[in-house]
């Protein structure tokens, strides 16, 4: 799956909101509908996008539809994001040592607590 279509199917926040829900446990559709409160055939439509983007994956189970999250998506996002992370971390570490040097500066007149 492309990231393209990983991060389209994310970009609504009813998905992630229930992408979220489906990070603690399998849910039925019932389930999620009720925790999401939006309507059935409206959460049936979200959960196509998100099957078809590979995110969750289906299982029947008797009469229900049981919605799992499928981890192997996320983690290329995760991999796709990586490079980013560290050029953000960077900037965090250098914002870091800045404040860190100002603390120390006996001629900064900001008050100490």
């Amino acid at each position: 799956m492309s990231a393209d279509t990983l991060w389209a199917a994310l970009a609504d926040p009813h998905r992630r909101a229930m992408v979220g829900l489906l990070l603690t446990r399998p849910m039925p559709v019932g389930e999620i509908v009720d925790a999401c409160g939006l309507s059935q055939p409206s959460t049936s439509k979200h959960l196509k996008v998100l099957r078809e983007a590979g995110l969750v994956r289906v299982r029947q189970d008797a009469q229900r539809r049981v919605y799992a999250l499928d981890p192997a998506p996320i983690a290329e996002l995760d991999a796709w994001l990586a490079p980013y992370r560290r050029l953000w971390n960077r900037g965090l570490d250098t914002l870091g040592r800045r404040l860190d040097e100002t603390a120390d500066d006996p001629r900064d007149p900001s008050p100490k607590d």
